[in-house]
């Protein structure tokens, strides 16, 4: 009798799956499990079946557990040589992933820092902005900006290489071959990592243009500035650029997770496109005065704040590179005191300065410290670091305090935390490490804020030429949340501050 078409399909969909689990079962375990078949893999000795027997697994349940130890044997001996190093690798490639979801978490700590510190009628172009700049800043970067920030080769020597897309080829070598103890990831796992910082400092100019930039061109600015100008510098060093190759690699520039490479590179981009910009309407009065624009929630600030310092443990201790334990657990202890050092410094430092105990300072002192080590939080010790935290608070109160009496408006601080203290921290630690040396941190860190500043000057004044840089006057007093997005981020409050 001719079954029907759905039986039939029925039928054949069946022995399919029984072909595919017969075929997923070890040749020597699909006949009927015996201990004699399980002791032929070589997986197992007859000690080992039988103190299973007598924890109550029966043959079958031995035979699966056997397969698991097969699939587990194989899965190492992909490594080849480098499988002595398996349980190492894995462990610091979990570490990596980590450490970049720890990073991305910045990225929310950025967008409620700035959020904070701003108006509420700009609440929803701020996060808008940080949105696109991490969105923009992953894609960019694998669309040109890894295999250009790690050039394999240079158009002008150590200066410049522009790579191409990322592809299938980063899996190539999934052992410890990849990099050795000193880059314990794959090829994947480099570039995700990577990819976290490379949003970051168009994120420090978010907060320094906010309130009065105009969304598109803002938009792009930072696809160019994250596409092109930062992994350019960036090759520079991590690269094995020019930086690298001071003194012939014997005086090499020093930067361990970029106090210049990304901090002060994003606080020069940032001073050159508020100079284009220039202030806040209303910030700076006849006379010389000053009118503070007070954020409009300290409470979102704060918790920015604490959000950046939970994911600078990511920034910092994975830029360790592996879970190699020497580093790790310093690089921790450094970043957690120099930001403690660093708030406590700007606390007292403002409130002799102000008369008043300042939250802000306060918030961008811990910023400051954390800044400051980022460029050797493996090279200096505990007490070195509280110097570094506590001086970069002591700096970042008068710096904030000097570019506004120069009437550089910057909203959220971004250019001293970043760009200022950014240069401290990599100069310093030439004083703690003799194996660091001073003139190449000085010629480092100078090359860095120069290049961001020219290029981000001469990017933002094309932009300005070309479409314009800056709302209206009307705009930016009725607010880029009803002009530039026609939504607020606060309907149910009635009117928003002007």
């Amino acid at each position: 009798m001719k079954l029907p078409a759905k039986p039939r399909l029925f039928l054949w969909l069946s022995c399919l799956l029984t072909l595919a689990l017969a075929a997923a079962i070890p040749s020597s375990l699909q006949a009927d499990t015996t201990e004699a078949s399980l002791l032929e893999t070589g997986l197992i000795t007859l000690e080992e079946i039988q103190a299973f027997l007598a924890d109550g697994y029966d043959l079958d349940e031995i035979a699966d557990q056997v397969g698991y130890k097969a699939e587990y044997m194989e899965m190492v001996a992909e490594h080849g040589f480098h499988a002595y190093g398996f349980d190492f690798f894995v462990t610091s490639m979990l570490w990596t992933v980590i450490a970049a979801g720890l990073v991305f978490m910045m990225h929310l700590g950025f967008a409620t820092l700035e959020s904070g510190m701003t108006r509420s009628k700009n609440t929803v172009n701020v996060l808008f902005k940080n949105v696109f700049i991490i969105s923009i800043g992953i894609f960019t970067y694998a669309l040109i900006g890894f295999n250009t920030h790690y050039p394999g080769d240079w158009i002008i020597p150590y200066w410049l290489g522009i790579g191409g897309p990322i592809d299938m080829g980063l899996n190539d070598d999934f052992t410890l071959g990849y990099g050795g103890i000193g880059l314990a990831m794959t090829g994947f796992g480099d570039f995700i990592f990577q990819a976290m910082f490379a949003a970051t400092a168009a994120t420090i100019v978010s907060g320094a243009v906010a309130e009065r930039i105009k969304l598109g061109s803002f938009m792009i600015f930072t696809v160019v500035l994250v596409a092109i100008a930062y992994p350019i510098a960036g090759s520079w060093h991590w690269g094995e650029g020019w930086l690298a190759e001071l003194g012939g690699g014997e005086k090499a520039f020093y930067d361990f997770a970029g106090s210049s490479a990304v901090h002060a590179f994003g606080g020069f981009a940032a001073l050159a496109a508020v100079m284009v910009l220039g202030p806040r309407a209303g910030k700076y009065l006849s006379g010389g005065k000053l009118r503070p624009i007070p954020g409009h929630s300290m409470p979102l600030a704060t918790i920015g704040v604490f959000l950046l310092w939970f994911g600078w443990f990511g920034f910092n201790g994975g830029s360790v590179l592996s879970a190699e334990p020497k580093y790790l657990g310093l690089v921790f202890t450094t970043t957690a005191l120099a930001a403690s050092a660093g708030a406590l410094a700007s606390i007292f430092t403002s409130w002799g300065l102000l008369k008043k105990p300042d939250l802000t300072m306060a918030l961008n002192g811990v910023l400051a410290g954390l800044v400051g080590i980022t460029a050797g939080a493996d090279a200096v010790g505990p007490w070195a670091s509280v110097f570094i935290g506590a001086i970069a608070g002591v700096i970042v109160v008068l710096s904030i305090l000097f570019f506004d009496k120069i009437k550089i408006d910057d909203p959220v601080g971004a250019i001293s935390v970043h760009g200022v203290c950014g240069i401290w921290g990599t100069v310093v630690i030439a004083f703690f490490n003799p194996e660091i040396f001073l003139g190449s941190q000085i010629i480092g860190t100078l090359a860095f804020c120069l290049f961001a500043f020219v290029f981000a000057y001469v990017l933002a004044l094309v932009i300005k030429v070309v479409m314009g840089f800056r709302v209206t006057a009307e705009e930016e007093e009725e607010g880029l949340d009803l002009s530039e997005h026609g939504l607020e981020a606060y309907p149910d409050f009635g009117t928003v501050t002007k």
